[in-house]
Protein backbone atom coordinates (compact mmCIF):
# COMPACT_ATOMS: atom_id res chain seq x y z
CA UNK A 1 0.00 0.00 0.00
CA UNK A 2 1.26 3.59 -0.72
CA UNK A 3 2.60 5.89 1.93
CA UNK A 4 1.33 9.64 1.12
CA UNK A 5 2.53 12.64 3.52
CA UNK A 6 -0.10 15.21 4.28
CA UNK A 7 1.15 18.97 5.04
CA UNK A 8 -1.67 21.09 6.86
CA UNK A 9 -0.42 24.79 6.65
CA UNK A 10 -2.93 25.72 9.40
CA UNK A 11 -0.89 23.87 12.29
CA UNK A 12 2.33 23.55 10.08
CA UNK A 13 2.70 19.28 10.50
CA UNK A 14 3.21 16.80 8.04
CA UNK A 15 1.78 13.56 8.79
CA UNK A 16 2.72 10.05 7.01
CA UNK A 17 -0.51 7.54 5.99
CA UNK A 18 -0.36 4.79 4.26
CA UNK A 19 -3.99 4.17 2.75
CA UNK A 20 -4.96 2.76 -0.66
CA UNK A 21 -4.77 4.80 -3.68
CA UNK A 22 -8.52 5.46 -4.10
CA UNK A 23 -8.75 6.98 -0.87
CA UNK A 24 -8.63 10.95 -0.79
CA UNK A 25 -7.98 13.32 1.61
CA UNK A 26 -8.40 16.79 1.72
CA UNK A 27 -9.19 18.28 5.31
CA UNK A 28 -7.40 17.58 8.60
CA UNK A 29 -10.23 15.78 10.54
CA UNK A 30 -9.87 13.35 7.64
CA UNK A 31 -6.00 13.09 8.18
CA UNK A 32 -6.33 12.40 11.50
CA UNK A 33 -8.98 10.15 11.18
CA UNK A 34 -7.10 7.72 8.81
CA UNK A 35 -4.01 8.44 10.79
CA UNK A 36 -5.55 7.68 14.40
CA UNK A 37 -4.10 10.86 15.91
CA UNK A 38 -6.00 13.26 17.58
CA UNK A 39 -7.23 16.44 16.09
CA UNK A 40 -5.72 19.03 18.48
CA UNK A 41 -6.78 22.46 18.88
CA UNK A 42 -6.77 22.54 14.42
CA UNK A 43 -10.15 22.94 12.81
CA UNK A 44 -10.87 19.79 11.50
CA UNK A 45 -11.97 21.07 8.07
CA UNK A 46 -8.61 22.92 7.45
CA UNK A 47 -7.16 21.88 4.40
CA UNK A 48 -4.14 19.59 3.43
CA UNK A 49 -2.09 18.34 0.72
CA UNK A 50 -0.28 15.55 -0.42
CA UNK A 51 3.14 16.63 -0.53
CA UNK A 52 5.21 13.11 -1.36
CA UNK A 53 4.16 10.28 -2.32
CA UNK A 54 6.33 6.83 -2.54
CA UNK A 55 5.43 2.94 -2.72
CA UNK A 56 6.37 0.19 -0.82
CA UNK A 57 8.88 -2.14 -2.53
CA UNK A 58 11.66 -4.40 -2.18
CA UNK A 59 14.93 -4.66 -4.56
CA UNK A 60 16.31 -7.79 -4.89
CA UNK A 61 19.29 -8.39 -7.16
CA UNK A 62 18.18 -10.25 -9.89
CA UNK A 63 20.83 -11.74 -12.69
CA UNK A 64 19.96 -11.72 -16.75
CA UNK A 65 19.45 -15.54 -16.89
CA UNK A 66 17.19 -15.22 -14.19
CA UNK A 67 15.52 -12.06 -16.12
CA UNK A 68 15.63 -14.09 -19.27
CA UNK A 69 13.46 -16.97 -17.78
CA UNK A 70 11.25 -14.57 -16.47
CA UNK A 71 10.48 -13.36 -19.72
CA UNK A 72 12.17 -10.04 -19.71
CA UNK A 73 14.42 -8.29 -21.56
CA UNK A 74 17.29 -5.99 -20.82
CA UNK A 75 19.34 -4.13 -23.54
CA UNK A 76 22.37 -2.29 -22.55
CA UNK A 77 23.65 0.88 -24.74
CA UNK A 78 26.96 0.03 -26.63
CA UNK A 79 27.39 2.38 -29.26
CA UNK A 80 24.91 5.07 -30.84
CA UNK A 81 22.45 3.14 -32.50
CA UNK A 82 24.00 -0.45 -30.98
CA UNK A 83 22.12 -2.46 -28.25
CA UNK A 84 23.13 -5.52 -26.50
CA UNK A 85 20.78 -8.10 -25.52
CA UNK A 86 22.32 -9.64 -22.47
CA UNK A 87 19.30 -12.00 -21.95
CA UNK A 88 19.05 -12.83 -25.71
CA UNK A 89 17.48 -16.80 -25.83
CA UNK A 90 17.64 -19.02 -28.45
CA UNK A 91 17.05 -17.57 -32.10
CA UNK A 92 17.45 -14.08 -31.03
CA UNK A 93 20.66 -12.02 -32.09
CA UNK A 94 22.59 -10.73 -29.74
CA UNK A 95 22.98 -7.24 -31.12
CA UNK A 96 20.17 -4.71 -31.91
CA UNK A 97 21.16 -2.78 -34.59
CA UNK A 98 18.79 0.75 -35.54
CA UNK A 99 17.30 0.42 -38.82
CA UNK A 100 17.82 -3.56 -38.72
CA UNK A 101 14.39 -5.06 -37.86
CA UNK A 102 16.41 -8.77 -37.77
CA UNK A 103 18.32 -7.90 -34.65
CA UNK A 104 14.79 -6.88 -32.66
CA UNK A 105 14.32 -9.42 -29.80
CA UNK A 106 11.32 -11.69 -30.22
CA UNK A 107 8.44 -10.28 -27.89
CA UNK A 108 5.82 -11.46 -29.49
CA UNK A 109 7.15 -15.11 -28.07
CA UNK A 110 7.52 -13.65 -24.65
CA UNK A 111 4.55 -11.58 -24.35
CA UNK A 112 1.42 -13.59 -23.71
CA UNK A 113 -2.05 -12.50 -23.38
Amino acid sequence: MPVYDYYCEANGRTVEISHPVATELSIWGQVCYVAGIPLGDTDPGAPVRRVFTRAPGTLVRTGNAQLRNMGFTKLVKRDHGVYENVTASEGEKRYMVQGDDDSLPHLQRKIRD
